[in-house]
Parts: C-alpha cells; sequence; structure tokens
C-alpha cells in the first residue's frame, strides 16, 4: 500500500464523529477548559490539576497590554482600511517579530540549551554581553526593575510545582545580568512563560504558538473594537503633526527625462 500524502497524529475522524488525541470531541466539550484543550492538543495528553492551572495563567498573562503593540497597531490600522475582522487579526499576528511575541520562541530555545550546557551562568551571560547580543527573554521598555507578570508567574510556578532547572536558570541570568553590567535587565513575561513552558516539557519551536495563542483574544477584542466604534480610515497619520520627512527637497526632473 502507497504511504500517504498527508500524515497526522493530532485529529481523525472516526464515522464522522471527531477525535482530538484519540478523545472524542464532544466528550470533550463541557469537561475541559479551553486552557486544558490546547494541553491536549499541543502534549497530546491530559494535562493534571497543576498542568491545567498553569496552563491558564500563562495564558492570562498576555492576553493584551494595551493599544500600543505593534501588533494592535497593525491590527487596527488594517481593519481601519475597511477590512473584515479576520483579516484584521491576521494582520495583528503578522507584527509579532523578535521584538514583539517571537522573543517567547528565542527564549525558550535559550534557557532549554542553558540549562544543558556546560557553561556557567556567568560565562554564557558574558558571552551575550561581550558580542554585545540582546538576551531573548530579559528586557522591558517600561519595565526596570521587574516585570510582575514575571513575579507573578514565578510565584504560580512555585505553587504548582513547575519552579525548577529552567526557572531557576532564567533568574540567575537576571542577576548575573545585573552583576556583570551593573544594570538590571528584567526577566519579561516572554521569558517568564518560556522558563515555565521549558519546564513543563514543551519544546522551544512552540513558543511562537504560545504568545499567539494567548494574544489572539485581546486581538479579536481590538478589532471588534476598532469595525464597531471608530470610524473608516481613521487611523491616517497627521502629516504635519506626526511625521517628519528626512530626504532631499523639491526638484525639477532633468530635461533628458522630460516627455510631456
Amino acid at each position: 500500500m502507497a504511504e500517504k500524502k498527508w500524515r497526522t497524529a493530532i485529529t481523525q475522524h472516526v464515522e464522522h464523529e471527531t477525535y482530538i488525541r484519540g478523545y472524542r470531541l464532544l466528550d470533550l466539550v463541557g469537561n475541559l477548559s479551553f486552557a486544558q484543550a490546547i494541553y491536549l492538543i499541543l502534549k497530546g495528553e491530559l494535562p493534571n490539576e497543576a498542568e491545567s492551572k498553569m496552563m491558564e495563567a500563562m495564558f492570562v498573562s498576555v492576553i493584551d497590554h494595551g493599544i500600543a503593540p505593534p501588533s494592535v497597531i497593525a491590527a487596527r490600522a488594517v481593519a481601519s482600511g475597511g477590512n473584515s475582522l479576520n483579516v484584521g487579526v491576521a494582520a495583528g499576528v503578522m507584527a509579532f517579530g523578535s521584538a514583539h511575541g517571537g522573543a517567547l520562541e528565542d527564549a525558550m530555545k535559550f534557557i532549554q540549551e542553558g540549562v544543558k550546557s556546560d557553561k556557567s551562568v556567568s560565562e554564557i551571560v558574558s558571552e551575550y554581553l561581550s558580542q554585545k547580543k540582546p538576551i531573548p527573554g530579559f528586557g522591558h521598555r517600561y519595565y526596570k526593575e521587574f516585570d510582575p507578570r514575571t513575579k507573578r508567574l514565578m510565584e504560580l510556578a512555585k505553587e504548582y510545582g513547575f519552579y525548577g532547572p529552567h526557572c531557576e536558570f532564567a533568574q540567575q541570568v537576571e542577576e548575573e545580568i545585573y552583576k556583570q553590567k551593573g544594570k538590571r535587565i528584567v526577566l519579561n513575561v516572554d521569558g517568564a512563560i518560556a522558563a515555565v513552558a521549558s519546564e513543563m516539557g514543551f519544546d522551544w519551536r512552540l513558543g511562537k504558538g504560545f504568545f499567539i495563542i494567548g494574544r489572539v483574544p485581546g486581538l479579536v477584542a481590538h478589532v471588534y473594537e476598532e469595525l464597531t466604534t471608530e470610524r473608516p480610515f481613521s487611523k491616517r497619520l497627521n502629516e504635519k503633526e506626526e511625521t517628519e520627512y528626512t530626504g532631499v527637497p523639491p526638484r525639477e526632473l532633468p530635461e533628458e527625462f522630460k516627455k510631456v
């Protein structure tokens, strides 16, 4: 028998019934929370109580962070152009990158490799600082002493039994940066989720996925608000007050290019 083109271990249909990771979908409806169902579809098994609570906390911690992040600006601007909700939300998701949202994946990779490394935390931090490379999962535009979301997640990680080598490594890095740099570069919420998700056994390549899952409800809310309370095309910049032209001054087209 020839090998089939598409293969999946996630979902199948048996006599028109949907099964998720082997469980009948209708048996999950009403019995699992959304975070529990997410854990199941990503991990392949049902979470225990502690895993369920930790997943809930991680997703809630990133549900929204105001109107200013690039993803929300992109989502609302695209919706303002006369597009539908799904187009605006997709634009917001596409704005996630290394400086916004994408750091979670990089931070998971950094933490997981750091825990496995034979190098000391001091050596690892020194390598990054000497090369002037940003350490993924550390630093925040507004939070300079500590990220309150990180503080809360680490408290919950201890309460639920997920404060282990990955969380310890992340907080050791924060202290080592301060020691070597003389300035605190905080462990941000991306780094905190990265540490806890690593503790829970998730692969670093799921990092961006965690942020997308957590932030999409916020994007939906912003795009819906834009569509229902704001005028279309209302997100234009005021060129006189909000922009600065840095190009050449007005000039004449050379005679040899003029045709009319």
